[in-house]
């Protein structure tokens, strides 16, 4: 038997770790934080075992407890004090996002990445303003017209116009990053045009490049409390069958200036991770959302997992596909475990 190659050689201790390939820090890792304006204490997130939403008060300690952990970038998410058809708390100076963004900056060395969308700031939970034709008599996107049309549309257009206020009003709370995640065609040009206007050529836009309508992100939706009202997000966000479509859309961000690529979610899409990572030279980012992260939560209080393994596993294969930055939910106790 012919033994002169020998894997295994290389898998011993003392040397496994040397030849390892695939490397995870804390630095790659981004904590994202939920900052609502409606509470004015800390309410935990039923779906999300670990997580809760922080009223603005308290945004500053959550994020000094992440930074402890080595983590350096944070995600905010904003839950208004109140919601429109149109979502103008988004973009309002003293806005949720906005308050803790100065005070984070203010108060921390974080670096802060805001999301950017409308489905936490409308009242129907799209993440737009709806097509004149849906929004029914009363305005609300409840008329005649989408009682029975499960899929909804948003208006593009009137939408790129709301993600320019946005960004501009992040860029001036001072967000060292913007995160567009609604899938609108033409929104990273319409952002960094928006933002180059208003003297902020130097903030860089994370895209949500290629954004599946997933079943994974149930315990999102309840954490922002983003879920639409009625229908669906088909017609905006992509189909979960497509790999090659993927391909266009991160091209066509990084067409209109993107400088990083989301892929949402990571899991389930490693293929689509690996294939991006092939493709083009920008740095890539990947979204373990709050399905993957919940289901292994829930496996583990079975006793079915462990969950401090398959979490590190699960980033490690995510880093591995291609990811260099992972926004998760594990981001702090990852953090805490790595040499």
């Amino acid at each position: 038997m012919d033994l002169t190659h020998r894997p295994r050689r290389l898998r011993q201790d003392g040397v496994r770790g040397l030849v390892s390939e695939t490397s995870l820090e804390a630095s790659d890792l981004i904590a994202p934080v939920f900052v609502d304006a409606t509470t004015e204490e800390r309410v935990p997130i039923e779906s999300m075992p670990g997580h809760e939403r922080v009223p603005i008060d308290e945004a500053v300690a959550r994020v000094d407890t992440i930074l402890e952990t080595g983590v350096e970038a944070v995600m905010l998410f904003g839950i208004p004090e109140s919601k429109d058809p149109e979502g103008t708390r988004a973009w309002a100076d003293d806005g949720v996002v906005q308050e803790a963004t100065r005070r984070i900056t203010a108060e921390t060395d974080a670096y802060v990445i805001t999301d950017v969308c409308l489905c936490e700031y409308t009242d129907h939970g799209h993440c737009g303003p709806l097509e004149a034709r849906l929004r029914g008599e009363n305005g609300h996107g409840h008329g005649p017209i989408c009682d029975h049309d499960p899929t909804t549309t948003v208006d593009n257009d009137a939408t790129l116009e709301a993600l320019d206020r946005i960004v501009v009003s992040h860029a001036a709370a001072g967000a060292d990053m913007v995160a567009p995640s609604g899938m609108m065609d033409g929104m990273v040009d319409a952002i960094r045009q928006a933002l180059d206007r208003e003297g902020y050529e130097h903030v860089p836009i994370m895209s949500y490049a290629a954004k599946y309508e997933s079943a994974f992100y149930g315990p999102f939706r309840d954490a922002a409390d983003g879920a639409p009202s009625f229908g669906n997000r088909r017609h905006y966000q992509m189909d979960p069958a497509n790999a090659r479509e993927a391909l266009r859309e991160v091209r066509l961000d990084a067409q209109q200036g993107a400088d990083v690529m989301m892929i949402k979610p990571a899991l389930p899409y490693l293929d689509i991770v690996s294939a991006v990572r092939r493709e083009f030279d920008h740095p890539v980012a990947a979204y373990n959302v709050s399905g993957e992260y919940a289901m292994l939560h829930a496996a583990a209080e079975k006793g079915w997992l462990d969950l401090e393994a398959v979490a590190h596993e699960s980033l490690l294969s995510i880093k591995r596909a291609g990811a260099d930055l992972i926004l998760t939910y594990f981001a702090e106790d990852v953090a805490r475990r790595l040499d």
